[in-house]
């Protein structure tokens, strides 16, 4: 396992993280650990492994995410993954929808510890590449002091690779699962905390996080303790852009591009690639509508692909298209020219 494996990854994230946002993604950051969505270990057994874990070579590192809780199962997934070639298996012990409630896993197994022991004992002993556990603090009315020990204590001892915390509950009664991300509070304290008994047990931090500065400074030691790694979420989604700051900020290595202009060409060949291959444009597309934020034409840009992309036989020149109102309206801003009145009407 190479040094700082965990030190930054983007968290995964149902219906954003498949294998179009990662490949973007990767063009951002060489080092960052990507993830994919959660996808059930019978639908790996089961389904359509192309169209569901599916991935470029680019994308490494690149972990599978994985959902369930009957630990043959969890292990049958896990070897079919390796055998795909992923870096990295991941059990979701977090996700609070009404879905994986349904199924008796995700966070729901944040209340039966000894379970995700078992589970992720069965995926060891069927695979070489390392095996992860993601939870939250507790659920419900768990006290997350007892919650967080008894899961972490019974993965150590099935030898779990690391765990990834994200610092809040779950309540899987009252709340939606965007609640779920927003309102319980955050207690960064407690996976310091964890970290603290378990100096072994290589933990990374996840949730709320905004920034790559905010990230950076989670990794800073705590009363002389420090995490091994951080996860970003939404922030990375919503603004892709900013983790071209990842291998600088967190690796000591060159960005990988020099800017926004050549993070869109270096993703056209794989867009006409896929496009040939009979995939949607907006499919692909719809994972960098947040790319210009802030920057003169962002709005045109995002509404351009918006209603471009979606149409049937979209291809190539809307991508073009979109990119050159960014340099329109940058170019407008630099001679002190007015907006275009469609600039100005999608504001």
């Amino acid at each position: 396992m190479k040094p700082g494996f965990w030190r930054f990854s983007v968290a995964p994230m149902m219906d954003w993280t498949d294998r179009h946002c990662r490949f973007f993604h990767r063009i951002l950051t060489h080092r960052a650990l990507l993830y994919t969505e959660m996808v059930t270990a019978n639908a790996v057994i089961h389904g359509d492994r192309a169209r569901l874990i599916g991935f470029s070579p680019e994308e490494h590192p690149v972990a599978l995410q994985l959902g369930g809780s009957e630990p043959r199962m969890l292990a049958e997934a896990a070897r079919i993954a390796e055998d795909l070639g992923y870096d990295e298996i991941n059990l979701n012990c977090g996700c609070p929808s009404d879905r994986v409630q349904g199924g008796s896993f995700g966070a729901c197994l944040m209340a039966e510890p000894v379970l995700v022991g078992d589970c992720v004992a069965a995926m060891k002993a069927a695979v070489r590449v390392p095996v992860t556990v993601k939870c939250r603090i507790g659920i419900d009315d768990q006290d997350p002091e007892v919650a967080l020990d008894a899961l972490a204590d019974a993965v150590v001892a099935a030898n779990v690779d690391a765990l990834i915390v994200h610092a809040r509950k779950a309540w899987l009664k009252g709340l939606s699962p965007r609640e779920n991300r927003e309102i319980p509070p955050l207690d960064y304290g407690r996976v310091f905390r964890l970290k603290a008994r378990l100096p072994a047990l290589p933990v990374a931090i996840n949730g709320g996080i905004g920034s790559i500065t905010e990230a950076r400074a989670l990794l800073e030691p705590l009363d002389g303790v420090a995490l091994d790694g951080v996860m970003l979420g939404r922030a990375a989604y919503q603004d892709p852009y900013i983790l071209r700051d990842v291998d600088p900020v967190f690796f000591g290595e060159t960005a990988p591009v020099s800017d926004l202009a050549e993070a869109i060409e270096a993703f056209l060949p794989y867009v006409e690639r896929q496009l040939a291959a009979g995939v949607r444009l907006s499919s692909m597309t719809r994972h960098i509508l947040g790319l210009y934020h802030g920057v003169p034409g962002a709005r045109l840009f995002r509404r351009h692909l918006s209603v471009e992309a979606v149409k049937p036989g979209a291809g190539m020149a809307v991508l073009r298209e979109a990119a050159e109102l960014i340099d329109r309206a940058r170019a407008d801003r630099q001679h002190g020219r007015a907006p275009d009145m469609a600039e100005a009407a999608a504001t």
